[in-house]
């Protein structure tokens, strides 16, 4: 028999996986899984899990307080930029493009300074027609953006085209700011839903 405060300390408070318990415990796996189900104690999802290894000393985020019009601003601004400009579709990262680098740089602000995540933390992605410089766009985001260069990714480069408004189109490309963290990604789709009804 496994007591269950035994359980609770390991698996809900110590976040070790049912494998590990079991080599502590020197007991099979189904042996925890069957106490566990005898106890009642929610076992985690998947993704829960590969989180959790992934973050073993929790969220890499912490969102603030707003005491301030400053900090309700820039929190007004995170979301209205997110709405408009964020993905929405893909589950996992935060993730906002732009061709203006001063919408980029806001976006940072709000993830910074709002849900508090660290600057180095922050990756980055350029998309960029193919008669456009990758070397000249790239040192124009790295200037403007005030990052270096090794925390941008591949290019992605699209064949440029020449007819509609193409003569119209932006010389630098477009600049995605990306944080992979699918907690923090539903925190600001929940906070975008619930000021769309608000």
């Amino acid at each position: 028999m496994i007591q269950k405060a035994v359980l609770e300390q390991l698996y809900v408070h110590d976040k070790l996986s049912m494998m590990q318990i079991s080599q502590t415990l020197t007991c099979s796996p189904h042996k925890v899984g069957y106490w566990m189900m005898k106890y009642d104690i929610e076992r985690r999802s998947i993704s829960d899990a590969v989180y959790e290894k992934s973050n073993p000393n929790g969220d890499p985020f912490k969102m603030k307080g707003i005491t301030s019009q400053d900090d309700a601003f820039l929190l007004g601004m995170g979301i209205g930029l997110y709405w408009g400009e964020g993905n929405k579709r893909n589950k996992h990262p935060v993730r906002l493009g732009n061709t203006d680098p001063v919408i980029i740089k806001m976006f940072i602000k709000f993830l910074v300074d709002i849900c508090g995540i660290r600057k180095d933390k922050l990756r980055f992605n350029l998309q960029i027609l193919s008669d456009i410089e990758p070397a000249k766009a790239l040192e124009y985001w790295v200037e403007e953006l005030d990052e270096p260069k090794e925390k941008f990714n591949k290019i992605t480069v699209t064949t440029a085209r020449s007819i509609g408004t193409y003569r119209y189109k932006n010389q630098t490309g477009v600049s995605t700011v990306c944080f992979h963290n699918y907690k923090l990604r539903d925190i600001i789709v929940g906070l975008c839903r619930d000021s769309s009804v608000g």
